[in-house]
């Protein structure tokens, strides 16, 4: 994707910056203190300055790790952004019994159903290259298992939480 695509979705996006519009305060403060928050995290600075696509990612993956702190994660391209949000996690090849935060790609079908079927009510997914197969996405959404679902253009982010009410939020990240 290149910088011109990637800052008109933006600029169409631009009324739902840091969460306005958002009923939830769960969701808001997610929102407003995970996705799209700007203040320099101790971390950033160790980073080597990459793609300015894998970088903007690889910051919000640091984000969530820090927020979600799992205990493991399977083996990951980003996985320098994983552990310095979170000091415990650990990586492995294979889906233990439960997903507590993973990231794949919406193109590795195998993958995505093996761990959809290993999330529960506390599992976060972070869907990658959502606006390639809208179609899987929108099936993702519509799964009875979903609860919430954060649009971000560049990625999605499914929350499995179904006690709480279902909605599909498009955020500008």
């Amino acid at each position: 994707m290149n910088k011109v695509k990637y800052w008109l979705v933006s600029l169409s996006r631009i009324h739902r910056c840091w969460g306005f519009g958002i009923q939830s305060p769960t969701d808001y403060a997610f929102v407003r203190y995970v996705v799209n928050e700007h203040w320099p995290y101790y971390a950033y600075s160790q980073f080597e300055e990459k793609e300015w696509l894998t970088h903007k990612l690889g910051q919000l993956y640091f984000r969530l790790a820090n927020w979600r702190q799992p205990s493991w994660m399977l083996l990951d391209s980003y996985q320098s952004y994983w552990a310095s949000g979170c000091k415990k996690i650990h990586f492995t090849d294979a889906i233990t019994n439960k997903v507590e935060l993973a990231r794949v790609d919406i193109d590795n079908e195998a993958l995505l159903h093996q761990l959809l079927a290993h999330c529960d009510s506390h599992s976060v997914l972070v869907v990658e290259g959502i606006h390639r197969q809208w179609k899987r996405w929108k099936s993702i959404q519509q799964d009875a298992h979903v609860g919430t679902t954060f649009d971000l253009y560049l990625c999605g982010i499914v929350f499995f939480d179904i006690s709480r009410y279902k909605h599909h939020y498009k955020i500008n990240f």
